[in-house]
């Protein structure tokens, strides 16, 4: 496969799952002590990467969950936040100030902190109750976020008796670095394919439902916008008839990303409609992945993991097609703001 260590990969996403043990002794803990919220504060691409867990648990748990954006947290605070609630701040680099003011704004009022971090010598890495370091980088981060993000969830319900299938659910996750290593290998073929589309055009309409969203938007907002300077508009499948349809004619670039849960006829909607006004559209579908061992829930469960894997691999042939490093910026981390 193009540029890509396949045991690097697989010991990155191996510390992610063997994370579960530790995330589930930490969170029965805080339940414990009568923890009554779950907040996600991840700044950026972190931030969305929690979605699909803050997702799950608004579908399977009782338990009051948000998914904040850390710098209007400490700006406005939120009433349910208190010294009862979860807080999870990831951060890859550990360092991003604005999840290192939300931490310190949380300790604040007593609230039990995790930090879920690439590095451990960094403000992030040693400032919560409960660190959990698994090292990754750009390339790798999406699939440990989300199935870190995931573990946490599980053991908040598992906690609170919301998850009788916890520990079929983890020890079918358990399997997923190789299972992600074989989807790779099978759209490693289709790649260059993929990736030669997406440089045709200097302008792509994202779109997806329910856990696939956020890997949408995150590959529009952190990949395509962000890494390769190519202007995307990601949109929700359930708004796409709601503005965003307006935008397409022949010629007009529609990516759907298609996953297992109770939403897909969502983006089987879209679909059908940008297919009779464009010539110009790609499905990525999760059903495509051949995933031996692993049950349909937990499929529904994993879908915006499959396409963080697969992607992963399109972006690995459009940096070099495009002679654009994914790791070029011209403002992020380059100037002051």
């Amino acid at each position: 496969m193009k540029n890509f260590d396949e045991d690097r990969f697989l010991r990155i996403q191996t510390g992610a799952v063997r994370l579960a043990r530790p995330i589930d002794e930490a969170i029965a803990a805080a339940i414990a002590a009568g923890a009554d919220s779950l907040f996600f504060l991840g700044t950026g691409g972190a931030g969305i990467l929690m979605e699909p867990a803050t997702l799950l648990m608004a579908e399977k748990s009782l338990l009051s969950t948000f998914n904040i954006k850390p710098a209007e947290l400490v700006l406005t605070g939120h009433k349910h936040l208190s010294s009862k609630s979860i807080v999870v701040v990831p951060s890859l680099s550990g360092t991003t100030k604005e999840s290192v003011a939300a931490l310190k704004f949380c300790k604040n009022l007593g609230a039990t902190t995790i930090s879920l971090v690439g590095h451990a010598d960094s403000p992030l890495g040693q400032g919560a109750d409960f660190n959990f370091v698994n090292f990754a980088e750009d390339d790798t981060s999406c699939e440990s976020f989300y199935l870190q993000s995931i573990f946490i969830a599980l053991s908040v319900m598992k906690a609170r008796g919301e998850a009788p299938d916890y520990q079929r659910i983890v020890n079918e996750l358990a399997m997923l670095p190789a299972l992600m290593l074989d989807v790779k290998r099978a759209i490693e073929p289709q790649a260059d394919h993929h990736a030669k589309a997406i440089a045709a055009s200097g302008f792509h309409i994202i779109s997806g439902s329910g856990s696939t969203w956020p890997e949408a938007f995150y590959y529009g907002m952190c990949i395509l916008e962000e890494m390769q300077w190519i202007k995307t508009r990601p949109v929700h499948a359930s708004d796409f008839f709601h503005g965003t349809l307006e935008l397409v004619e022949q010629g007009v670039s529609v990516m759907l990303f298609k996953g297992e849960d109770g939403t897909r006829s969502l983006v089987d909607r879209a679909e059908t409609f940008a297919r009779d006004y464009t010539d110009a559209v790609a499905v990525f579908d999760t059903r495509d992945c051949a995933l031996p061992g692993i049950s349909d829930d937990v499929r529904a469960l994993i879908s915006p993991i499959l396409l963080a894997t697969m992607f992963e691999r399109i972006s690995a042939h459009l940096e070099v097609l495009r002679n654009h490093p994914l790791t070029t910026r011209r403002y992020y981390k380059k100037v002051a703001y």
